[in-house]
């Protein structure tokens, strides 16, 4: 009689271990599955990047070129999408043909003319963007460079960034009345380029940043590439 007790017992608690067992497995199976189902969704997003393999960290540099003044900056952004999905809607062109004096070094007053465009964007869901380019193009490309790293300097001062693309080019954030957007400024020979995007209403900086690189990456470098005079000598770097 005891000796059927025990072994009853000793089925039942065989019974019971074998039962955690397979809870265990089962747990173990799932978490394995979710692990390998965060990784494949994470492989195919690119992960959580901080925008550091947006457009503008891919914006390379450029040989220094010359550049010449146009009175219609906007038709230089028009002909290709703004960035995918994004559609290039009403423009207006802000260009100055008279000649203006900066502050240079040691005393000089360096002559620039001004040129810009600002532009609405329709993004994928409907939503409308905003895009302005402010091209100064200076007659030598020495005062061009030190007005670049005077905004550059700035820009530090005031614990705006700056954030680096490369040596000639840094990006850093931007509010448009509580519009998250994105500033580029670049310099490259006689040429100083600054490319500013901002979001809807509502939208978060992170949201949308990869966004506002890609659309300001793409806007310098046709803006750029549109102003550079490729019949001219390039200065030197």
């Amino acid at each position: 009689m005891h000796e059927s007790r025990s072994a009853a017992l000793s089925g039942v608690r065989s019974a019971a271990l074998s039962r955690a067992r397979a809870a265990a497995l089962r747990r173990a199976r799932a978490a394995a599955l979710i692990g390998l189902a965060v990784a494949a969704s994470a492989g195919c997003s690119g992960g959580e990047d901080d925008g550091k393999n947006g457009e503008t960290a891919e914006l390379g540099a450029r040989p220094p070129g010359a550049h010449r003044w146009t009175g219609e900056p906007c038709d230089l952004l028009a002909g290709a999408a703004p960035a995918e999905g994004f559609t290039l809607g009403s423009t207006t062109d802000s260009a100055s043909p008279d000649p203006r004096e900066d502050i240079g070094e040691n005393g000089t007053r360096p002559r620039y003319r001004q040129t810009g465009c600002l532009a609405d964007l329709k993004a994928p869901d409907g939503t409308f963007w905003k895009l302005s380019t402010t091209a100064s193009v200076y007659e030598d490309p020495g005062p061009a460079r030190h007005a670049y790293r005077v905004k550059e300097d700035l820009d530090r001062s005031h614990g705006r960034g700056p954030e680096k693309v490369h040596d000639a080019a840094y990006a850093l954030p931007a509010d448009d009345g509580g519009r998250p957007g994105r500033t580029l400024l670049l310099w490259n020979g006689d040429l100083v380029l600054t490319v500013s995007a901002y979001a809807p209403h509502g939208s978060t900086e992170r949201e949308v940043r990869k966004d506002l690189e890609r659309i300001i990456g793409n806007a310098a470098r046709r803006t750029e590439d549109g102003l550079r005079d490729h019949d001219a000598p390039s200065p030197a770097p």
